[in-house]
Order: structure tokens, then sequence, then C-alpha cells
């Protein structure tokens, strides 16, 4: 693939010009960044102005599942605009109603009621709303090493440092640790203890804080941006059973996990483990208009028959954004993307990101499946010392960020986040993308390797 406009440096300085003048960017520090200035983008890739192409292997933010500009995608958003491009949430239009039965056939269990948001961080939100006015308790649990939005109440259950600057301890949140065997908290040797010991914990601290007074335990079903830690067989059965023992709301957050993602529709199939709510946004439809929600148990939904749920969003189920989820759910089916992605996991991603931790010493550990995977970087395999301090920036992130910059050098673009990079292309990337970005890796990984000892 070659980009689809001459190189035009002249355009690409306007525009980054505009951007410094006039844009203010998401988690960073105005002055301090430099973004890439995009002329376009097909599939897996996209280019720059200058022409330069790279090899997308953070999916945007782990939302193109279908990859760029899919063609059916473009001309579903295309043809609603000349139908019916915008209506009230309070009616029923029919792109709104097949998008919300799309999504409740592939759910787990009995999710079959559907509430529309513009994102993942309202799904969350409205998630433990739900959840507090259905068992009429205020509290929440949600794990470290995890990311569950940016509104005020999403950003309080987070459990990374983006979490810091708007914590002020008032949100009713409490956060308990999450297997991880590799950075095991509980000091264990096996996933089996990791397993035991963790719920053992949450049990514990469920103790203290009192059952009765908890509302829900949300969890990212694999953590995502936090390292991909897929959890030890049993521990999300585990979970579902405390939940119910004690009356709490099982949230799983899927915003980044579902839609084939994990080479599933959804990753709880691989635990064989239903919620009572469930949060997407992402993937559902690629994102190429915003779009979020939460999949409601019956149980949950008919606390709301009734009595008026107080939630609502003006764009809620917006026709643009549930045409696209309606032809990117439909071209996942036809083109077997859900399939594709478990198969280049398992055939290609797995076996090619594992050959690279036995090659090079920075690589400590790879985690992950279907296209959804973390290597975790290392100044010793032995000692297990993160290649940069938790949380690190400026020169104590240098190593990090001259692996990051040898990656895009080699037309990789990859994600970055503490002392990982992971391998997150889109669903559909085919076998010899992925090769590509593998070789790539290879080669930035050797910068890695030199701040190892």
């Amino acid at each position: 693939m070659t980009p689809h406009v001459e190189p035009d440096p002249q355009a690409g300085a306007a525009v980054k010009a505009a951007d410094r003048a006039h844009v203010f960017h998401s988690w960073s520090a105005q002055g301090l960044i430099d973004p890439l200035a995009v002329a376009g983008a097909e599939g897996s890739y996209f280019w720059d102005y200058d022409g330069n192409r790279y090899l997308d292997f953070t999916s945007g933010l782990v939302y193109t599942n279908i990859g760029y500009q899919h063609p059916t995608v473009v001309a579903a958003i295309q043809e609603q605009a000349g139908k019916l491009a915008t209506f009230a949430p309070a009616f029923a239009v029919d792109v709104r109603s097949e998008a919300a039965r799309l999504i409740a056939e592939r759910t787990p269990g009995d999710l079959n009621k559907i509430f529309f948001t513009n994102g993942g961080a309202e799904a969350v939100e409205n998630a433990v709303r739900m959840a507090r006015l259905h068992t009429g308790r205020p509290k929440l649990l949600s794990a470290y090493r995890s990311y569950h939005g940016a509104t005020s109440t999403a950003i309080n259950l987070t459990g990374d440092p983006r979490r810091w600057a708007s914590d002020t301890a008032s949100a009713g949140v409490v956060h308990f640790w999450a297997p991880f065997l590799y950075r095991s908290p509980f000091y264990a040797t096996t996933e089996a203890e990791e397993c035991a010991r963790a719920l053992q914990h949450l049990e514990d601290t469920l103790a203290f804080e009192g059952p009765q007074t908890v509302a829900a335990i949300i969890l990212e079903t694999v953590p995502g941006t936090a390292g991909i830690m897929t959890p030890p067989p049993g521990y999300l059965a585990g979970v579902r059973e405390i939940c119910d023992r004690y009356g709490i709301v099982l949230i799983l957050d899927e915003v980044m996990a579902g839609f084939g993602r994990t080479g599933k529709w959804f990753a709880a199939e691989h635990f064989d483990v239903v919620p009572d709510l469930l949060t997407f946004a992402k993937g559902v439809n690629s994102g190429y208009v915003p779009l979020g929600g939460v999949a409601i148990s019956e149980e949950i939904a008919a606390t709301f028959d009734k009595r008026p749920y107080p939630g609502g969003l003006t764009y809620s189920g917006h026709p643009l954004a549930c045409a696209a989820a309606v032809a990117t759910i439909q071209v996942m089916e036809d083109e077997k993307v859900v399939e594709h992605a478990a198969r280049i996991g398992e055939t290609v991603l797995g076996p090619g990101l594992r050959e690279l931790a036995e090659r090079h010493p920075s690589v400590g550990e790879v985690r992950g499946l279907g296209v959804f995977w973390a290597l975790d970087l290392v100044r010793n395999k032995e000692t297990r010392e993160p290649l940069v301090p938790y949380n690190a920036a400026g020169e104590a992130n240098a190593p990090m960020a001259a692996f990051a910059a040898e990656a895009k050098k080699n037309g990789l673009w990859p994600f970055v986040n503490m002392n990982r990079t992971h391998a997150v292309p889109a669903c559909n990337i085919s076998e010899a993308e992925a090769k590509e970005g593998l070789a790539a890796l290879d080669a930035a990984l050797t910068v890695a390797d030199r701040h190892t000892v």
C-alpha cells in the first residue's frame, strides 16, 4: 500500500501550525508535545505529509478493530447521513434498534438491553450509577493496574497514575490488587497460587469495607493499557461467586477487550463468566463515529421498569454511530474478523513475540491473546526490574523513548506505556503485515537491549 496523496510538507506544516495554535491535547503538557500531522490512513497503515508510512500497532487507541477507512462502513455512514443524520434518543429509530439487537445477540448471558453512550468513560459512569441504584449501596471496588476512563467517577475507578490529579478520595471507590503473576503482589509462584491469593485478598478487602456497603466490583476482563494481564483460570469465576454471595453487581469493562480484540466477541467468553453489566465502546464500530454503551442484565433492567432511570445523553444512540456499528458488526461476521484475530494471535503474533523474547534480553514477559499483546520490558530478566521506573518521565523514561523512536524509524507506530510496548494492531491485520510489525519490533528492541544489565 502506498500513500494516496503526493508528499506535501507545506500542507503538513500548515496542519501542524493550526493544531499548535488551537488544539488542546489530552494527557499532555501542551508545550512539550509535537503531534504528527496525518495525511491519510487505510487498513492497518497511516501516513504523514512527508510521505512516511507507518504500520499502526496501536489501532488508534486500540479501537480501529477493522482498520481505517473500511469501505463498507464508510458507505453505511454516508447512506445514513442522507437518510436521517441525527435524531433525539427518546424516539425509536430503526438503525438504533438494529445496533442494539446485534450487540445484545453477541453479549454473554442475558445482557439483552443496551444503553448507548458516546464512549467508554460514559459507559462506565452509567454502569456504576445503575449498580448503585439497583443495590442502594454507595461503594465501588476496582483494581489497581486498571483504566476505566477520564470522567469524574471513571477516573476515580482507574488504578493508574492518571487518576492521581483528580482523585479527591470522595467518590466511594476502594482499590484492590487483581492477579498479575509476573509482578505478583501476593508472592505467588504459580497461577493457582496467584488466583487463590488474589481472591482471598478481595474477600479480605470486602470484609473490612463491609460487603453490604459495596454496590459493584468493576474489572477490565483483560486489563488493557495497564498491561494486558490475562487473569488466571478461575479468577473471574471466583469474583462472580463472591459478587453473588454478597449481592454485589459485577461489571466487566470490555471497552478495549471487546468486539474481537481477544479472538472472541467479548473477552468474558474465554472465562465462561457472565457479568451483570458490561461496558463497551471502541471496537463496536471501529471508532468511525463515537459510540459506547452498557449491556444490562434482565434483573438490573427490571429495576427501571417502573422507576425512571436518572441518566441520559443528548447523542445516545446517534444514528450515524449506530449505522457504523451495524455495518462494522456485519463486516466482522462476513469477513470472519473475530476468527481471524484468534488465528493470527495463535499462529503469528504469539509465537513471533515469544521468539523475540528469547532473543532480546530486554523482554521479560510476553502476555496476551488474539490481537491483544504486551511485552514487559526489563533491565534484567532475573530481577524483573522494569526498563524504566513506574510512571517515569523525562530522562528517566529515555530508554522507552529511544525504543519508540527506533520503531517509528522502521515504519512501525508503537503503543508504549511505562515499561511496556503493546502489540495491538487491527483485528483484520494480514499475516504479512503482522510479520512486518514483528520485524520492526525486532529492530527496535535492539535499542532497548542496550539498557539491560
